[in-house]
């Protein structure tokens, strides 16, 4: 029995939904790339009229963006930020969710509810005594304090997800695997991580856009000192500083968005292929 493809009202609510979600963004592109006077005069659909002519296009913006403003500064510090948090918060969950997806130790189910429990506590409550243990121990406005605040943050949610993912897989892998001699750190490398990769993707881009659009955590424990403020606190500043100037915050918006929309669209390729890799034939 064949199926029905999809009727065009479904195609036409996709498309409709596509445009609604592109447009801003196309919005915003191309008011970054507009003189001053060109934007304070007119909207940014009147170039669909010519979008040929490159005489109105600009790159001032971006030059005075990432020059006088220090957004260039702060571009490279958000990924020292994002790029350890990420990576040091994966590393940590995948151990500790195959830890509660497949081993057997005292009160593993009690330790697994209080990490699903942190889940509801507010960051918020938080801050204030964390920052006055950072000022103890020298941590506040470092990139070591900052990456062990979005490990600790982001490490409930990500133990929770990989630790359903891992008690999906198949047990008769890692049965057969154990019977053949393999150890718990061969099972979790040769067998849980590459039949893993989806969820080990979607949880890279969910961890990577959290810390990257940050602006409460950085603020609190960096402050905003320009050798380590991150793009989300310059900003804001420049939103103080030049709440008139839209082309300006337009360059710096676009500038901020640009690496997650990159790396999303990246590991979209990964995501889809770790669902090929990890498939189990009965």
């Amino acid at each position: 029995m064949e199926r029905e493809g999809a009727s065009p009202l479904v195609h036409l609510v996709i498309i409709l939904t596509c445009l609604v979600w592109i447009l801003p963004t196309l919005g915003l592109l191309v008011s970054s790339v507009r003189p001053a006077h060109d934007v304070a005069a007119t909207g940014w659909w009147t170039v669909l009229r010519n979008p040929f002519d490159l005489t109105q296009y600009t790159l001032q913006n971006y030059r005075e963006v990432l020059g006088a403003a220090g957004m260039g500064r702060a571009f490279v510090n958000s990924l020292i930020i994002t790029i350890p948090a990420t990576l040091l918060t994966i590393g940590i969950a995948a151990f500790a969710a195959f830890a509660f997806a497949w081993f057997q130790f005292p009160g593993r189910d009690a330790l697994f509810l209080v990490v699903v429990g942190l889940l509801v506590v507010p960051l918020q409550m938080t801050l204030i005594p964390i920052l006055r243990l950072y000022s103890r121990l020298g941590l506040a406005g470092t990139f070591v304090g900052i990456w062990l605040a979005h490990v600790g943050y982001g490490l409930p949610f990500a133990i929770y997800l990989l630790r359903n993912f891992f008690g999906s897989l198949p047990a008769d892998l890692f049965e057969s695997a154990f019977i053949d001699g393999a150890s718990p750190l061969t099972a979790f490398f040769r067998l849980a991580l590459p039949l893993s990769v989806p969820a080990l993707a979607s949880l890279g881009i969910f961890q990577f856009l959290w810390v990257w659009n940050d602006l409460l955590v950085g603020l609190i424990y960096l402050g905003g000192s320009p050798s380590v403020a991150p793009l989300t606190v310059r900003l804001s500043t420049l939103v103080g500083s030049y709440g008139q100037s839209w082309h300006l915050l337009t360059a710096a918006a676009f500038v901020s968005m640009a690496v997650p929309m990159a790396v999303f669209f990246a590991l979209q390729r990964y995501f889809v292929r770790g669902i090929l890799a990890g498939a189990v034939k009965g």
